[in-house]
């Protein structure tokens, strides 16, 4: 994120964020890493735990709910449209019964929801509320009273809400009821570019009575409260009628939680170790994949990523929703692992945006195309300070590594053919062509002006990390080229060859930019990401000097993910007691009691930092298990850090197969679950020094001592020995 930036948080992050880490879990909870749950709610509303779906997103007990796609304000104002939430009921004891009641908060990652609950010696009253998961345009929440003792008398629980149909970015209209429900509707006030779209927004919603009572004689009673919008009326009214008819059946909850748990039973990355540890992946994994589509969905239209997720985003919070690296370097390689259609998904958001960065090209006198720093709906650069927007053009370089790893993981040909990912891949070969500067005297090509990751350095010459990533996008335009039977500019070539990659021979590492100097402190990862995520190769003695160099200078201050990069390059190095001390480190962003992340460690900044999770899941996706998506397969290299007994992954997608993955200090096993894709292809697992090749059979494990080696297409031949 850049550092220019202000933002306006709801309370004093600094003052209280903290408390709500200290408060302890609830003693039943406490060894199940999949659901978290408290007594009491944190005092920093920010920490509350969001509910979203691909479509529409809110935090529990917040007045806004944020739509996809549908921003309002004018080229770096623009931001998340506000649209009141009907969700925002809370259960309350009736007076008098405060004293006896139990009240529990829960965020049930297995059912994706959140539970709240109020228990006495004669009743229990429950409120459950959620996004559906199948049902992207429903957000609702369900009341249940129970009768806990003999007796027939009524229980009344009261609905504290306060809705008001008012938003600052739309212009919002009362209409008829429709069946029941209060019709809502209206557009975005200022497009993002003049002459631009206003977004229209329609929503219909079950009124919420003050009261909800058990009658006399009843045993039980639930009550269902829908919250559906569409970006027409009519679409509304079909989403609500899909809706209703689920509710009639008896199965609208039930839907979405079958949904949650067909997608767990398909995507799992847990450990044998701490149980922090296992509650910050299962809880990473659940806010992120809460953000995408239920696997399998038809018709998805993704606008991207923010660092803050759908559920946050309005005006001065977590980036106004904008769209930024965080997406293709952070979030996109677990998504890509675990759910390929939404990784194509948001390339197709890249590929859609393509018109805006072609622009943005033009408009700083480059070719081909420069990707916005800060992206939302037209791809047109909107970052509120230009500096960033014109310097941190790393960005492109993350794009292009995004389409890298999903087509050396898919071989999806028909991306790049037909639906524009060759377009995105060469416009950005001919920007860096157009960037770039020959420097006679020292025969290289020198790219001037940029900020790099690090952005306590601005206007610096050759960073390190840019440069490489420029090389590296090349070189993938020129070999794709070769796939798609497209001409190859010799140009590309050239200068993926003469660019400058800054390395100090007598120090032994990487400076971050021309004219750096050991002891500058910097902001994040930056030289440390070459390696990983960014393939380069190192030697081990310049891969030690460069995380040992930049962990000294790197500022404690800095956002979430840059500690899980460390962790990673010391995996790399086999040094497991330094990673496990960076995993660690990476996780104190965590905030109790529902596990969402803050971007800084004092609690500020961006809440619920997707970013930041996205790091560490490839910390320990990427990291633990050796992983690399490259041309030839997804080579491996485990390695059990201090505490952590065994390491196990459950759907990892290759080529049209879902693997599971498993080891422990001595053995790893592997087994292909299922073939996801018509026509994918026999795989096998090649051992390394070794080179022994074993095949992987359909619903067949194969164990083999810990070694690293490489799960790859079959030969052809081989492969068909292997038909029955």
């Amino acid at each position: 994120m850049e550092t220019g930036r202000l933002q306006f948080e709801e309370g004093n992050p600094a003052v209280t964020a903290q408390p709500a880490r200290q408060r302890p879990p609830m003693e039943d909870a406490q060894l199940d890493p999949t659901l978290f749950a408290t007594h009491s709610l944190p005092r920093d509303p920010r920490l509350l735990a969001t509910v979203t779906n691909a479509y529409l997103g809110t935090r529990v007990y917040h007045d806004t709910l944020h739509v996809s796609g549908v921003y309002n304000g004018a080229g770096g104002s623009t931001h998340r449209a506000v649209l009141p939430s009907p969700l925002n009921v809370r259960l309350e004891a009736p007076a008098g019964t405060g004293d006896q009641l139990t009240e529990t908060f829960a965020l049930d990652t297995n059912t994706g929801s959140f539970l709240h609950t109020l228990e006495g010696p004669s009743f229990r009253a429950s409120q459950r509320i959620y996004a559906h998961r199948t049902l992207p345009h429903v957000l609702a929440f369900k009341v249940c009273i129970a009768r806990l003792a003999a007796g027939s008398r009524p229980i009344r629980v009261l609905l504290w809400s306060a809705f008001s149909p008012e938003s600052p970015d739309l212009d919002l209209h009362l209409g008829p009821d429709f069946q029941g429900f209060r019709y809502l509707y209206g557009h975005t006030l200022t497009p993002e570019q003049p002459g631009g779209p206003q977004k229209e927004v329609h929503m219909m919603w079950t009124p919420v009575p003050p009261a909800l009572t058990l009658g006399e004689g009843e045993e039980t009673r639930t009550w269902d409260f829908l919250t559906v919008v569409g970006g027409s009326q009519v679409e509304a009214q079909a989403c609500l009628t899909e809706a209703l008819e689920l509710q009639a059946r008896g199965s609208l909850y039930a839907t979405h939680a079958q949904a949650w748990a067909q997608f767990w039973t398909g995507c799992s990355l847990d450990v044998a170790g701490p149980l922090a540890l296992r509650q910050a992946l299962r809880s990473s994994l659940y806010y992120l994949f809460s953000a995408l589509p239920q696997p399998g969905t038809s018709g998805y239209v993704c606008h991207g990523l923010s660092p803050g997720g759908l559920s946050n985003g309005r005006e001065g919070e977590c980036y106004w929703g904008h769209v930024f690296w965080d997406q293709d370097l952070w979030m996109f390689p677990n998504i890509l692992m675990f759910h390929p259609e939404a990784a194509r998904a948001l390339l197709e958001y890249r590929v859609r945006t393509l018109g805006g960065a072609l622009e943005n090209a033009r408009a700083l006198s480059y070719q081909g195309a420069k990707f916005a720093w800060e992206s939302a709906d037209s791809g047109l650069e909107v970052c509120p300070e230009d500096i960033y927007g014109a310097q941190e053009i790393h960005i492109n370089g993350a794009v292009v590594l995004a389409f890298q790893l999903y087509y050396h993981a898919t071989q999806d040909l028909q991306l790049f053919r037909e639906a524009s990912g060759w377009d995105v891949v060469s416009a950005v070969a001919k920007f860096w062509c157009s960037r770039v500067e020959w420097n006679a005297r020292e025969k290289k090509f020198h790219l001037r002006g940029v900020t790099p990751p690090d952005e306590y350095h601005t206007g610096v010459n050759n960073s390190v990390y840019t440069n490489v990533l420029v090389q590296n996008s090349l070189h993938f335009a020129a070999a794709l080229a070769q796939d798609l039977g497209q001409p190859i500019p010799d140009q590309w070539l050239v200068v993926a060859d003469k660019i400058k990659v800054p390395f100090d021979p007598e120090r032994n590492f990487h400076p971050e930019f021309d004219g750096y100097e050991p002891g500058e402190e910097v902001k994040q990862a930056d030289v440390v990401l070459l390696g990983y995520p960014v393939p380069f190769p190192l030697s081990p003695d310049v891969r030690r000097r460069n995380l040992e160099i930049y962990e000294a200078v790197t500022s404690p201050w800095g956002p979430a993910m840059t500690w899980s990069m460390f962790a990673v390059g010391w995996m790399e190095l086999k040094d497991p007691s330094r990673a496990q001390g960076f995993l660690d480190r990476s996780i104190i962003n965590v905030t109790e009691p529902f596990k969402v992340w803050t971007e800084n460690a004092d609690g500020s900044g961006a809440v619920n930092f997707l970013t930041g999770m996205g790091g560490f899941l490839q910390a320990v996706l990427f990291g633990c298990t050796g992983f690399r998506i490259t041309c030839t397969g997804v080579t491996f290299d485990p390695l059990c850090l201090t505490g952590i007994s065994r390491v196990c992954v459950s759907g990892i997608f290759y080529q049209g197969n879902r693997l599971n993955f498993t080891f422990c200090k001595d053995s790893v096993t592997v087994e292909v679950t299922a073939q996801a894709w018509p026509r994918a292809p026999q795989l096998e697992v090649e051992l390394w020094p070794s080179q022994a090749q074993l095949p992987l059979l359909l619903g067949h494990k194969v164990s083999f001592p810990c070694s690293a080696g490489r799960i790859q297409r079959s030969p052809p031949v081989a492969a068909l020995k292997l038909q029955p």
